[in-house]
């Protein structure tokens, strides 16, 4: 199931995107409509931490509109919508692992022989097919990094690397943009990657029974349609289980926070010149059976 998040006259809504439409299921407006539920849950992430029964649940409405008299009363075009991230806000920081593809952490001048978590600030959070700042008074060398992304489903501590999966509720794409001059400055990384706008998500949260097997995905990021990344998810030195039970052992994860997964080679600093990010650019970040995250810059 995709599910997105959207802003509809002042309000914020999520829902399924319509099967071979261009559309939204207003999942709320049907449960209000056509009580069909005992309780449905108000937000995404009060959802998310309801897992499967999250998923059944959505179904259950989405049966009972299609049934009903005028089931295109409960669907919203794309064009009638404001994208939002599909997690609008996280429980905490959003947090991300560093030089997790080894050719990433040599273009970078490094090596991707340790565990590196670092995190953004969810005033970072963006949404599919915002118009970002490149905050050019800020920094002159503003990069970008396509990942995956894991969605946190369950709390949980302490959890052993063979549960991993118990913990997902699904996936999404995101952008780590990353002030470089700023991260070298401070010779840490939360001010480098927490301006304004400097995480957009999406489009969808894709739930993890339509991704078996997050290591086998290819990430593609072209900046104005010339291809700069092209990596494996099978080429991560730390995988997805791996990552969220080290990150585990000292945070607590909560449903709806997000784990970044790290970057394969080919940002803009690994470049000779660097290509960093300017004004007019657009940056698509594909992931298979997720979709495209689409962001112009300004």
């Amino acid at each position: 199931m995709k599910l997105l998040s959207y802003r509809l006259n002042d309000g914020i809504y999520f829902g399924p995107k319509v099967k071979k439409e261009e559309a939204v299921w207003d999942v709320l407006r049907i449960q209000e409509t056509l009580q069909v539920l005992p309780s449905f849950p108000r937000t995404i992430v009060e959802g998310v931490g309801l897992g499967i029964d999250f998923i059944e649940q959505i179904r259950k409405l989405v049966e009972a509109a299609l049934k009903s008299e005028n089931p295109n009363s409960f669907k919203h075009s794309f064009t009638e919508i404001e994208w939002l991230s599909p997690i609008p806000r996280t429980p905490k920081n959003i947090m991300a692992v560093g030089k997790n593809y080894a050719d990433h952490a040599k273009e970078m001048g490094g090596a991707a022989n340790s565990f590196v978590v670092f995190t953004k600030s969810p005033t970072a959070i963006a949404a599919d097919e915002q118009t970002l700042s490149v905050h050019a008074d800020k920094t002159s060398s503003y990069d970008y990094e396509g990942e995956l992304a894991i969605v946190i489903g369950k709390k949980g501590k302490d959890i052993p690397s063979k549960l991993a999966y118990d913990y997902i509720f699904g996936y999404t794409i995101a952008n780590d943009l990353t002030a470089r001059d700023i991260q070298n400055r401070h010779q840490q990384y939360f001010l480098g990657k927490s301006l304004e706008g400097s995480c957009p998500l999406g489009p969808y949260v894709v739930t993890k029974d339509e991704i078996p097997n997050p290591q086998e995905l290819t990430v593609v990021t072209k900046v104005n349609d010339e291809i700069r990344q092209n990596g494996k998810t099978s080429d991560m030195v730390f995988s997805v289980e791996q990552i969220i039970a080290d990150i585990s052992k000292t945070v607590t994860l909560e449903p709806g926070d997000i784990i970044l997964t790290g970057t394969p080679a080919g940002v803009g600093n690994g470049f000779n010149p660097p290509k960093f990010l300017k004004s007019g650019d657009i940056v698509k970040i594909s992931i298979e059976g997720i979709g495209t995250l689409v962001n112009k810059f300004e």
